[in-house]
C-alpha cells in the first residue's frame, strides 16, 4: 500500500537528517510516487499553472512551482523533522487531546500532510487545509484520497490566507504556513502571520517559527584561509517582533520601519551579505545555502564610498519585497 511507502521513506528521512544522500534519495522516491499518483506532468500543463496567484498581499505559488518545492530537499527534510518534533511536543502537552493544525498553503502534493499524516492515528492529529490556488488543492485532495489519509482532514478552504477568518480558531494548536522565499521576496509568510496570529490562541505553536533578515559585512580574503571573516551589521527584519502590532483590528502597514547600516569608518570591508535565517523549530534553522529559502544575496562594497548609508526597507503595498536605498 502507497501509505504504508510513504511512511517507511518519512521515518527514513527522519532517523537521517545528517546523511544528505538518504534524505534526497528518499524525497526523489516520494516525489516519484507523487508524480504517478496525481498525474501532475499532464494536469499541470498549460500557462494558468506556471503563473503565480495574486493575494491581498504578495503571491502565492503556481501548482508547478508549489510542486517543485518538495525536492529542496534540506528544507523538506528539516520542516519534516520540526513538524513531527512540535506534534509530539503538542501531545505531552495535551494529553489525550487531538492536535489540531491549520495548514496554509500546502500545494497540489500537501507534503506536511501527506508525509506526517501516516506516521499519527487520525484520532491523535487533525488538519485543516487552506490553499488560494483551485488547482494545488485539486490535486491536494486527490492524493489524500489516493493515500487513504482522508480521516485526517477536517475541512478544505479555497482561500486568502491573508484575509481568511479561521472558524473557531482558538481549537489550533500549531499553524503551519511554509508561503516564503529568501528575503521574503513576493510570498506571503508576513501578512499571512499578521492575519491569523491574533485569531489564534496565545499558544498555538508556528512553523516556521520565525524568520530573520539580517545583514552581515565581510572583510577582504586573507591569504591562505578558505572563508572570509564576517560580522553581523544590522537585523532587518524579525518577523515575529514585527507582527507582535497586530492585533487582529490593525491594518497591514505599507513597510515595516527601515534599518540604516552605516558603512564608512576605520574598517575595510569587501562584501555586504543580507541572510534569510529560517528558524523551522527549537534548534532547526535552515542555515546559508542549505536551501532555496536561505541563498544569500551579496553585494560587492567598493571604495571609495561616495554613499556610506544603506537603508533597507520590508515593502508589504502594493508588492512584497525587501528594498535597499543608497
Amino acid at each position: 500500500m502507497l501509505t504504508n511507502t510513504i511512511k517507511k521513506l518519512s521515518t527514513t528521512i527522519l532517523n537521517n537528517q545528517s546523511d544528505f544522500d538518504t534524505i534526497k534519495n528518499s524525497i526523489d522516491e516520494i516525489h516519484k510516487h507523487y508524480l504517478e499518483t496525481t498525474n501532475i506532468a499532464e494536469e499541470g500543463k498549460g500557462m494558468q499553472h506556471m503563473a503565480a496567484v495574486p493575494t491581498a498581499s504578495g503571491m502565492a505559488l503556481s501548482l508547478n512551482h508549489a510542486a517543485a518545492c518538495l525536492l529542496d530537499y534540506r528544507r523538506t527534510a528539516k520542516f519534516l523533522d520540526g513538524m513531527v518534533k512540535l506534534i509530539r511536543q503538542k501531545q505531552q502537552q495535551h494529553p489525550n487531546e487531538i492536535i489540531n493544525i491549520f495548514y496554509a498553503g500546502c500545494g497540489p502534493y500537501a507534503p506536511f500532510i501527506t508525509l506526517i499524516a501516516p506516521l499519527f492515528k487520525a484520532s491523535e492529529v487533525q488538519f485543516t487545509i487552506l490553499e488560494i490556488n483551485a488547482a494545488s488543492i485539486k490535486m491536494a485532495e486527490k492524493l489524500i484520497e489516493k493515500l487513504a489519509l482522508t480521516n485526517y482532514v477536517t475541512e478544505y478552504h479555497t482561500a486568502d490566507a491573508v484575509t481568511f477568518q479561521i472558524p473557531d480558531a482558538k481549537k489550533y494548536h500549531i499553524l503551519f504556513s511554509e508561503t516564503l522565499d529568501a528575503l521574503l521576496y513576493r510570498e506571503s509568510y508576513v501578512p499571512i502571520l499578521w492575519n491569523m496570529l491574533p485569531q489564534l490562541s496565545e499558544n498555538c505553536a508556528i512553523i516556521p517559527n520565525n524568520v530573520i533578515v539580517q545583514a552581515s559585512l565581510t572583510y577582504p580574503q586573507e591569504k591562505g584561509k578558505e572563508a572570509k571573516k564576517e560580522k553581523q551589521a544590522a537585523i532587518i527584519l524579525d518577523v515575529r517582533e514585527a507582527v507582535k502590532n497586530s492585533n487582529g483590528n490593525k491594518e497591514l502597514p505599507d513597510t515595516f520601519p527601515a534599518t540604516t547600516i552605516n558603512i564608512a569608518g576605520n574598517e575595510t570591508y569587501d562584501t555586504m551579505v543580507v541572510d534569510t535565517k529560517v528558524h523551522i523549530h527549537d534548534d532547526i534553522w535552515l542555515h546559508r545555502n542549505e536551501s532555496s529559502l536561505s541563498i544569500p544575496l551579496e553585494m560587492k562594497i567598493t571604495y571609495p564610498i561616495e554613499a556610506p548609508n544603506v537603508t533597507f526597507f520590508y515593502e508589504l503595498k502594493p508588492s512584497v519585497e525587501l528594498k535597499l536605498q543608497n
